[in-house]
C-alpha cells in the first residue's frame, strides 16, 4: 500500500505530459504559418512598388585646353641664339695652318685644236647613154632567103658595142641564137645603125647596150 502511494503522484505526473507535448506542437505550426504568409506577401510588396529606372545624364567633355595655358615661358633673361654682337670665343682644337694663295696667272691657255679639213665629197658623174639615131626605115636587116623560103622566124637578143662615134662596132649574142640570122643581122648593124655616143659629164665615151631584134615574115 505505501509503495502504490508514493507512485501515485508519477502518475499524475505522466498525464500532465501530453498537453505539454500538444502546446509545443501547436506553437511550432503557428510558428511555420507565420513564416509561409510573410513568405507570400513579400512578392506582392515588390510588385506594389513601381520600379524606379535611373537615368543617366550625358556628361559634357571637358573643355579643350588653352594653348596657352601649356606654352612655354620664354626666358626673361639672356639670348635664344647666337646674338652676332656678342663676340664667340673659338673652340678649342689644334690649329690648321693658313690656306695659301695662289698667284692668279690669267686664263689657262692650252694648245689649240685646229680641226683636219676634210676632203669634199666629188660630185657623181653624170652619165647618158646611148641614144639610136638609124632611121626607122633603115632598122630591119634584110631576110636571110634561106629561111624565107623554109618560112621560119626569130627573135635575137644581142649586145652592141658602141664606140665614142656612135658606130657600132661588135654584135654578140646573148643567149641561142641560129647563125644565119645572127650573121645577117651583123652585117646589118654594123653597116646602117648610128648612135649618138654616151657621155660622162659631157665627154664622148664608149659603151654597151642589149637590143632584141625579130625576123618576122609578112602576113
Amino acid at each position: 500500500m505505501l509503495a502504490y502511494a508514493a507512485s501515485a503522484p508519477r502518475t499524475a505526473e505522466r498525464s500532465s505530459s501530453p498537453n505539454a507535448l500538444l502546446a509545443i506542437i501547436a506553437g511550432h505550426v503557428a510558428l511555420v504559418a507565420i513564416v509561409m504568409s510573410a513568405r507570400m506577401d513579400l512578392p506582392s510588396r515588390l510588385i506594389d512598388h513601381p520600379m524606379k529606372v535611373i537615368r543617366l545624364q550625358p556628361v559634357d567633355p571637358p573643355p579643350p585646353p588653352n594653348p596657352t595655358q601649356h606654352r612655354p615661358l620664354r626666358p626673361t633673361h639672356g639670348p635664344t641664339v647666337a646674338d652676332p654682337r656678342i663676340p664667340l670665343s673659338p673652340l678649342p682644337g689644334p690649329e690648321l695652318a693658313p690656306i695659301p694663295t695662289v698667284p692668279d696667272t690669267g686664263p689657262i691657255t692650252g694648245p689649240t685644236w685646229t680641226p683636219t679639213p676634210r676632203p669634199l665629197p666629188l660630185p657623181a658623174l653624170v652619165k647618158i647613154g646611148p641614144e639610136l639615131l638609124t632611121a626607122p626605115s633603115e632598122l630591119k636587116p634584110p631576110y636571110p632567103p634561106s629561111k624565107l623560103l623554109a618560112e621560119e622566124e626569130a627573135s635575137l637578143r644581142l649586145r652592141l658595142s658602141i664606140d665614142e662615134r656612135g658606130r657600132v662596132v661588135a654584135v654578140d649574142p646573148v643567149g641561142r641564137a641560129d647563125p644565119i640570122f645572127l650573121a645577117a643581122a651583123r652585117r646589118h648593124l654594123l653597116a646602117h645603125w648610128r648612135f649618138r655616143p654616151a657621155s660622162e659629164d659631157g665627154r664622148a665615151v664608149a659603151s654597151t647596150t642589149v637590143i632584141t631584134l625579130r625576123f618576122e615574115l609578112d602576113g
